[in-house]
């Protein structure tokens, strides 16, 4: 009776002790807010504590609207017309608890645009009963602040230690100092391909550890990176490298102990290592940890996951621990053939993705994320581009548990300045150790599209890239041209060369069937004849496309782009089919990636009704799924798929018309007004059927698929159409025709 009574006390003794051990804090609610302009920006306290703040939690942007329409608000904006950039403060008050006393005090911030200023004081707000406005009691202030430190950058994480600014069992106060404006130095260097967002608008928390500890402030990473080689169904060679910091200010003896978990919580492997702590400078111990037979990660087929728990020990009692995730994985890249997951030939169905999104920014809750990934998984992607920024934590794992292959990149992007260089390159050491290791990651982006001046961007891209070797010599790093240039001396300073090329919207023809342009087909024939030895990824291609904006009659419309009033989704879709037909087929682009998944923002553009890139294969509110997005449904997704197109050009002008239909399980029947059409054309791929010259007639229409797979049950598909006349295009062109947002 006594044992049984025993173990469940150890056992309880053991978890308070991981507890204890670090302790992470959320510490996202009960802030307060002021946005700018201000008169000076520096710290003026009269300016600063005059006025109201706004009760806040985060995450939190100030642009969450404004950079989303043309809405002029003259003379409140500061430099912009439509939107704010300039200085916010962000304010919090908390007690530290009196048990901290003797441990370090850590601030971690996954993500603050753009330049962050961070200071500590002990006075405390009041606020108005009642109210979700605070005013502050200037009159007990000593007219100082304590400067903790600042950080430049508005996509990754960064931590500060507060250990010494703190006074426990008080109240303490925490200013943060927050600017979104461009500036030359800083990457982005403008808001003009996506809009930096300002504000805390991603989670922060509190790192409590012991004096001696896993290292929290290694840029903002986790302290230990995961290695693997020689990886095969047999085994697999596994380092961990461990960062640890002493500042008892003594010599200690500690164990390290490192335990790989199997996704049922049983041991697969464990590690002890003994070794004893220096008082001065960090530490870097590695263990050799072989697996035997271990369950490969292999994507989206089986994303396994062992967890790696790493601890460090004092007398048998841990004093500090930090879990990360382990997908045994190796991959490649061979050129003309494609990408290899554990030597499976494994593609990759590229999307790009932007992470804001309409009336919310970019700050976005888990649930955000999660319908983001649901909506690309659906679709059948294989792979994500997190364009152009380092992305949520969140979103990196989730993509190693469901199994998308990630391209993740640094916003070198647009412009060069010539004054960016040191930001490029912390950025992108941040965003290498801060990812480190996910196993979804497979390459790390250096830039996108810059170019002159030449020397400069040149010597820079090629820093970047033996930085990027230095820090992870095991992954890929990839950098990407928009001029088709694929031997640019700038653009071949990386493994991979990415190509952005949008035929028959910026430049090139879509389909030349002249042959005095180059399109998309003549050139992909062209490139996989010139360049066969090079690794090359079709990193963009897409077209606008606004729901709204319909036409019964596309041509090769060509630069496209220039005519901004009219969108049409036909032409987009048109788009998409014959770009993926030739990629499809064109086996020199090891990979290829969508732009974009979602209409996002674009502040400094004139185009449209509203600042905004309507190239999403889903509308910015995730609410409408384009007919493009079902075009690589059909091609990409295991899932049945049958779904005709054009379901929003309900008003039809031309008696005779086509009817496409997209069917991944066979030949569809295609049935109008209860006739049977027979005879559909094969069009880009095996999945695209035309119907031609179907005859409609006056007044409603109703246009049905079916198809009997033999897998499955009947799939149907079903959408109505209104003849007359009256609504034909004129012939000077496509008129713009607006419907309603209906269908799928």
């Amino acid at each position: 009776m006594i044992k049984k009574i025993f173990y469940p006390l150890i056992l309880i003794g053991i978890l308070l002790l991981n507890v204890q051990a670090r302790t992470v804090v959320p510490f996202n609610t009960s802030w307060t807010f002021k946005k700018g302009p201000f008169s000076t920006s520096s710290l003026d306290y009269n300016q600063l504590f005059e006025g109201k703040w706004q009760l806040v939690n985060l995450p939190h942007t100030w642009n969450a609207t404004d950079m989303q329409t043309k809405e002029i608000k003259s003379g409140s904006l500061g430099k912009n017309e439509r939107f704010y950039t300039g200085d916010a403060y962000y304010r919090k008050s908390f007690v530290p608890e009196t048990a901290w006393k003797g441990k370090r005090i850590f601030i971690r911030f996954e993500g603050v645009n753009t330049n962050t200023e961070l200071y500590v004081n002990n006075q405390p707000l009041s606020a108005k009963e009642g109210k979700n406005d605070l005013t502050y009691d200037n009159t007990q202030r000593n007219g100082s602040y304590n400067f903790v430190g600042r950080h430049q950058g508005g996509y990754s994480a960064f931590v500060f230690e507060l250990t010494s600014m703190l006074q426990f069992g008080k109240e303490n106060e925490i200013l943060v100092k927050v600017n979104n404006e461009a500036t030359p130095q800083v990457i982005p260097v403008n808001h003009t391909l996506f809009p930096i967002y300002g504000g805390i608008y991603r989670a922060v928390e509190l790192i409590v550890t012991d004096d001696i500890n896993i290292a929290v402030n290694d840029f903002a990473s986790k302290g230990i990176y995961i290695t693997q080689k020689n990886v095969s169904k047999k085994t697999a060679d596994v380092a961990v490298k461990i960062k640890i910091d002493n500042k008892s200010g003594k010599k200690q003896p500690i164990e390290l102990v490192t335990t790989v978990f199997e996704k049922d919580g049983s041991i697969k492997t464990k590690q002890s290592t003994p070794y004893t702590l220096l008082p001065q400078g960090r530490q870097i111990v590695t263990q050799e940890i072989p697996v035997k037979n271990p369950h490969l990660w292999q994507g989206l087929d089986d994303p396994y996951l062992y967890k790696v728990v790493t601890q460090i020990k004092m007398n048998n009692q841990i004093i500090d621990e930090v879990t990360v995730p382990l997908g045994l994985r190796k991959f490649e890249l061979r050129t003309g053939e494609g990408f290899f997951l554990n030597d499976i030939k494994y593609p990759l169905h590229g999307v790009c993705r932007h992470q804001d999104r309409l009336g919310k920014g970019s700050a976005l809750s888990n649930a955000d994320h999660d319908e983001d990934i649901a909506i690309i998984k659906e679709m059948g992607a294989t792979s994500i581009r997190l364009a152009h920024y380092q992305q949520s934590e969140y979103f990196y794992s989730k993509c190693d548990s469901i199994g998308l292959l990630i391209w993740v990149e640094i916003p070198f992007v647009n412009r060069v300045t010539t004054l960016e260089e040191n930001n490029a390159q912390q950025q992108l050491k941040e965003l290498i150790r801060q990812n480190f290791n996910h196993p979804s990651i497979y390459i790390w982006g250096m830039h996108n599209e810059v170019y002159t001046p030449t020397a400069y961007t040149v010597d820079l891209t090629t820093k970047l890239n033996d930085l990027a070797k230095s820090e992870d010599p095991d992954r890929y790093t990839v950098s990407v041209s928009g001029y088709n240039v694929i031997n640019h001396p700038v653009n071949n300073n990386a493994d991979v060369q990415g190509i952005n090329h949008y035929f028959g919207w910026y430049n090139g023809e879509l389909e030349d069937k002249s042959a005095k342009e180059e399109d998309v087909a003549s050139w992909a024939k062209r490139v996989s004849e010139e360049f066969k030895d090079y690794r090359i990824i079709f990193s963009e291609y897409g077209a606008e496309a606004i729901p709204e904006d319909q036409a019964e009659e596309v041509g090769n419309f060509g630069n496209q782009w220039s005519n901004p009033a009219f969108f049409p989704e036909q032409y987009a879709t048109k788009f998409h089919e014959v770009h993926w037909g030739v990629i499809a087929k064109s086996p020199i682009f090891l990979g290829s990636y969508v732009w974009n998944t979602f209409d996002f923002a674009t502040p400094i553009t004139a185009l449209n009704v509203n600042p905004r890139n309507y190239k999403g294969l889903v509308s910015f509110d995730r609410k409408l799924k384009k007919d493009g997005f079902y075009w690589y449904k059909a091609n990409w997704s295991k899932d049945p798929v049958l779904y005709i197109t054009q379901r929003r050009m309900m008003n039809r002008g031309n008696k005779i018309t086509a009817v496409t239909v997209y069917s991944n399980r066979g030949e569809p029947t295609l049935i109008v007004n209860g006739q049977f059409i027979k005879g559909a054309k094969i069009g880009q791929t095996n999945v695209h059927y035309i119907f031609e010259n179907v005859k409609l007639k006056m007044g409603k229409n109703t246009v049905e698929a079916k198809i009997r797979p033999k897998d499955g049950n009947i799939l149907t598909d079903h959408i109505e159409w209104n003849y007359d006349p009256a609504y034909k295009q004129g012939s000077s062109g496509p008129t713009k025709s607006k419907t309603e947002h209906v269908g799928l």
